[in-house]
């Protein structure tokens, strides 16, 4: 009878804790307060940036980010606002860094801490297709993917613990898992969120690109560039939870028609 009621308990929160996407009409599970979340991101990314130092504030490759991203943050802005759901937001202070780092990837933490490494700008080789990627890193944030993915960790490593709870007991192992949950130790097209997560911030990530008057249409050609760079390394998708590389283009080929509707070029 114990188990039940617990059971029932955590089902509960469970059904409590779902949150729906804006885009997409995805319900998903997240567990931990979004303000823990970002509270946590704030140590990490501290923490990140005083390991990786970034690039100075003058640099080319920063004012260009930042330029970027801040197109980018007004289109979430402005996208949740038309929708009522601006408190979704609450808690974020954006910031946008370069780290000079022969990486391919970029990633942003709750509370819209975004870092592009140098490693992923020949890859884009343009404005569009990188605000494209960091749409995409955006939108994982914002739909709350890490939470997601942490909270199914959490409950995998401590079972209904919170997470300063968590922090406290098992410092590392919560912050291997939130590492994990946002990318920080992986690269593009490495496994890092689900096929479901990725398909989804795709979508998002085109809609914000486009709002920001930038070409969805980008996003095809960076991806190929992508396929040609991984040299058919890369495991089946079967084996994955990325999405191939084929299947990531169809897929943005069939949405494309829906984010062009948010699309009207920069003057």
């Amino acid at each position: 009878m114990k188990k039940l009621i617990i059971s029932a308990f955590v089902l509960a929160a469970i059904f409590i804790a779902c949150q729906k996407n804006a885009i997409t009409g995805r319900r998903s599970m997240s567990l931990i307060p979004e303000s823990e979340m970002i509270g946590m991101s704030l140590t990490e990314y501290d923490k990140f940036l005083a390991e990786h130092k970034p690039l100075p504030a003058t640099d080319k490759r920063t004012i260009m980010v930042r330029e970027v991203g801040t197109k980018i943050q007004k289109s979430v802005e402005k996208y949740y606002a038309d929708k009522g759901l601006s408190s979704s937001l609450d808690g974020f202070k954006w910031d946008f860094n370069v780290v000079d780092e022969a990486v391919v990837n970029a990633w942003c933490m709750p509370g819209g801490k975004v870092v592009v490494y140098t490693g992923l700008l020949p890859v884009t080789q343009d404005e569009a297709s990188l605000a494209v990627v960091m749409g995409h890193e955006i939108a994982h944030a914002i739909a709350r993917h890490g939470n997601e993915r942490m909270s199914q960790g959490m409950m995998v490593q401590f079972g209904g613990l919170v997470l300063s709870t968590a922090m406290q007991q098992k410092p590392a192992v919560t912050q291997g898992l939130f590492q994990q949950a946002y990318g920080l130790t992986t690269t593009l097209g490495v496994l890092k969120y689900s096929r479901t997560h990725e398909t989804e911030a795709d979508k998002m990530g085109l809609v914000f690109a486009a709002m920001g008057g930038y070409n969805p249409e980008a996003a095809v050609s960076f991806w190929e560039r992508m396929a040609a760079a991984g040299g058919g390394q890369k495991p089946p998708e079967l084996l994955s939870t990325h999405p191939s590389d084929a299947t990531r283009i169809a897929d943005l080929k069939a949405f494309m028609p829906e984010a062009l509707k948010y699309y009207t070029p920069a003057k």
